[in-house]
């Protein structure tokens, strides 16, 4: 009897000679210790030194920071950080606070002159150019009259141009449309003529059928061959099939 069947950890066992325990690899004991959380891994101590609320806000202000294109100083953010958490009491903060309200104030006075200077600069450019197309307009109405009968005088002598032109291109396609028309008619012409005449045509005056066509005694030879009746021929090539065979396709 086969032992196939049998799985491969359970131990062979003899028949005559008797053996200790055995016992196979896998059914040892392993695994015996557990193990723990190491350093850097999340442990309870780490936790308790984390400031989970602080991350979760720095990385808030990061986030809608880097959605309006801009990016967080360190300093900006523990001021955001003080600001939310309520303690914006301590003298470092409020220094960094005051030294960026003075910074926007002074922003703010320098834009202020420059959009005064600005809009002064635009009125004085204003009224130069405004005296200077009133002195323009007045020589240059006299101008204008001029030029303006020149430019019809030139406008119809090019449209004059353009319907000599258009005249002449619809006279030549009339021209050679005519022409063409006159080669078609002499060709047709010549066809007529070469094929009216009945005695020209050689076609038709030919023998359609055969002379014998009419005959009384046609055909009389056939049926007059002999008929040989079936025979077996125990070769191939000589039987009757054979022959007809090669009669019809081959020869």
């Amino acid at each position: 009897m086969t032992t196939a069947h049998r799985p491969t950890f359970d131990p062979a066992r003899g028949k005559d000679s008797l053996r200790g325990p055995g016992y196979h690899q896998r059914l040892l004991p392993a695994h015996k210790t557990l193990k723990f959380r190491q350093a850097t891994q999340g442990t309870t101590d780490e936790h308790a030194t984390r400031d989970l609320r602080a991350e979760l806000l720095r990385a808030e202000r990061r986030h809608f920071a880097k959605k309006e294109g801009r990016e967080l100083s360190p300093e900006e953010e523990e001021v955001q950080l003080a600001i939310e958490e309520g303690s914006v009491g301590n003298e470092s903060t409020a220094k960094g606070v005051k030294r960026n309200l003075e910074v926007e104030i002074g922003s703010d006075q320098d834009g202020e002159q420059d959009e005064e200077d600005y809009e002064a600069k635009r009125r004085r450019v204003l009224e130069e150019s405004r005296d200077v197309d009133a002195d323009s307009d007045d020589g240059s109405e006299e101008d204008s009259d001029s030029s303006d009968d020149e430019d019809d005088d030139d406008e119809e002598a090019e449209l004059m141009r353009e319907l000599a032109k258009i005249k002449a291109e619809r006279a030549e396609a009339a021209a050679k449309e005519a022409a063409e028309q006159a080669a078609k008619e002499e060709e047709q012409h010549m066809r007529d003529v070469a094929t009216g005449n009945p005695l020209l045509q050689p076609k038709g005056y030919e023998v359609k059928r055969r002379w014998d066509d009419d005959v009384v005694f046609k055909n009389q030879a056939r049926g007059t061959e002999e008929k040989k009746g079936k025979e077996f021929v125990n070769d191939l090539l000589r039987s009757d099939f054979h022959r007809r065979f090669m009669s019809k396709y081959v020869r």
